[in-house]
């Protein structure tokens, strides 16, 4: 029975619904994926930043993505990670940490897609303007492209917050594992128009930009390896672009499984676990694409491993 007070300070979350038997094995899966991820993005943003020879645009590009998926998920995962070992009735959050949780979260995902972007636009001058991608790709204008990517995101997820905040709440049940901007505005006896419009909106303009962005640049791409008489620029496109592609695709598919699901309330469970999986799969798959794509990364780690072998004993 939902406690209708208005602005209580304290909220309810909803449990995953998981029988008793599978509760330590689906909490050690997600830890495992979490510590995974964490080592796994840690590892890849301090190579990047550390290896001299990775210190190039389509490098420092992608540092963001490692970033962005270890600030999402440090605020996300251990949160709920101690809440799956907790009884359903004891999933209490404060009002102030499920905003900021809400923030986390969908700037995580905004902030993927603004930034698989500009790393489309830098994978296009690479390819189709080769010989002035050193003039063209600056320090500067990484910088540019980089406050852009996180600069736009805050600024839209900014508006989606301060809309909802600004509503009074009736009720205190939050119909989800963790706390995201559509179910802390549906804590509102008010009207939630302009959330729904703006939310819409929002969603229509992040995903016409993105998937736009990719077509146009892979088009674009495409026929200049077509007119291009150049095995070794073809190969290269080929394999860069496919790697930044694929990272693309497996970020548009858990966040329009994401979206789907929420539209068929008769699939709550699997949408509870989609919006799980959503942090987890593709901050897990991101550092394993580029490192098994990268000839940079393998060299270095393979000069790595091999100065940490253990000589003989004499």
């Amino acid at each position: 029975m939902e406690n209708y007070t208005f602005n209580s300070p304290t909220l309810q979350l909803e449990a995953l619904n998981v029988s008793e038997a599978s509760v330590y094995p689906v909490f050690l899966l997600f830890l495992f994926a979490y510590l995974f991820l964490m080592v796994a993005n840690m590892s890849i943003a301090v190579l990047i930043l550390i290896d001299k020879n990775l210190h190039q645009p389509m490098y420092l590009l992608f540092c963001n993505l490692p970033l962005n998926d270890i600030l999402g998920n440090s605020i996300l995962m251990p949160r709920l990670l101690l809440d799956m070992m907790k009884p359903s009735s004891e999933l209490f959050i404060s009002y102030y940490e499920c905003v900021v949780q809400a923030f986390t979260t969908h700037m995580f995902g905004t902030t993927s897609l603004t930034v698989l972007m500009i790393m489309a636009f830098d994978r296009y001058v690479a390819i189709s303007n080769p010989l002035r991608y050193a003039a063209i790709m600056t320090n500067k204008m990484l910088m540019k492209l980089i406050a852009s990517a996180w600069g736009v995101a805050l600024v839209l997820v900014g508006v989606l917050l301060g809309l909802t905040i600004r509503l009074n709440r009736c009720r205190t049940l939050i119909e989800s594992p963790y706390c995201d901007n559509a179910s802390l505005f549906k804590l509102s006896c008010e009207s939630v128009f302009i959330n729904n419009v703006y939310g819409l909106t929002f969603t229509v303009v992040l995903f016409t930009c993105s998937i736009g962005s990719m077509v146009i640049t892979y088009t674009k791409i495409t026929v200049v390896c077509l007119t291009s008489k150049s095995k070794s620029l073809n190969s290269k496109a080929l394999k860069t672009c496919s790697t930044h592609l694929v990272v693309f695709l497996i970020m548009m598919f858990s966040a329009l499984s994401n979206i789907t699901l929420h539209r068929f309330p008769q699939f709550t469970d699997y949408r509870k676990l989609s919006r799980i999986l959503f942090h987890i799969v593709p901050g897990s798959l991101n550092p394993i694409i580029y490192g098994v794509q990268s000839k940079e990364i393998k060299i270095f780690l393979t000069k790595f491993l091999e100065s940490k072998k253990v000589l003989p004993l004499s």
